[in-house]
């Protein structure tokens, strides 16, 4: 009988808790650990939609990215995904800034979803810890030539900056890391592609010699959904392990 013990240990190891930042609440935030599973629910987020998924699909457990519980509660009403979960009697195990670092992780996805090789974990001063990855492309590229192949693998309409130059190596970071744009350029690579950047970040980025390529918060980090879901289904082959046809809260024209 597999637990929700069973597999929060299990993801302790590919991607460890004990490593989350400060701010971050990543770990079994909803559930009891001995509670048996039969099927597990992944996918990027946890709202009210895909916890009604996770109840028409079955499953026992949401195995997610983003954290269900990140800020302070002061009461908790029905249309909350965590009073759905515990009505549901759903246990929810977040894996957010762990999975971001983690080898196979986040950012390793990206980096080889860009067929980038000689691949560096990269800790900056902006980011202490080893988040950020550095590698060779396949060939170097235009900016616009990689804001192209970015919107192609990753799905997604981008917003970019030309930084002037052929790019050959490239940091990758998903989710919000425009803000990394004077570290990259510190480090002397030619281009990052993250999912959030600001105005200001192109225009730094644009001033220090970087292309700056922002795919989409989800864009980026969706990717690692599919990923995940093999290794549960590769460990715990007795449960059942769904990936969630999750929407995307951000539209486009």
């Amino acid at each position: 009988m597999v637990t929700v013990r069973d597999v929060y240990d299990y993801l302790d190891t590919l991607a460890p808790f004990s490593t989350q930042m400060d701010f971050d609440n990543s770990g079994l935030l909803v559930g009891d650990p001995s509670r048996a599973v039969q099927k597990i629910a992944v996918c990027l987020d946890i709202t009210c939609d895909t916890v009604r998924e996770a109840m028409e699909c079955g499953a026992d457990l949401m195995v997610t990215h983003h954290p269900v519980i990140f800020k302070a509660r002061k009461r908790l009403l029905s249309d909350d995904p965590v009073y759905l979960l515990a009505c549901a009697g759903i246990g929810a195990i977040c894996c957010h800034t762990p999975l971001d670092m983690a080898s196979g992780g986040v950012n390793d996805r990206l980096a080889d979803l860009f067929g980038l090789h000689k691949v560096e974990a990269v800790a900056t001063e902006s980011l202490p810890v080893p988040m950020v990855r550095v590698g060779f492309l396949p060939q170097a590229m235009r900016a616009i030539e990689l804001a192209a192949t970015a919107a192609e693998v990753l799905g997604a309409k981008v917003r970019w900056c030309d930084g002037g130059k052929a790019v050959e190596t490239l940091a990758v970071c998903g989710g919000s890391g425009g803000d990394l744009v004077a570290d990259i350029a510190s480090l002397g690579v030619d281009a990052l592609v993250t999912g959030d950047a600001g105005y200001h970040d192109f225009l730094d980025a644009e001033q220090l010699g970087v292309t700056l390529i922002a795919a989409g918060h989800f864009e980026t980090e969706n990717p690692v959904v599919p990923v995940l879901a093999e290794k549960l289904a590769a460990r715990f082959p007795e449960t059942e392990v769904a990936v969630l046809e999750q929407k995307r809260s951000v539209k486009h024209i």
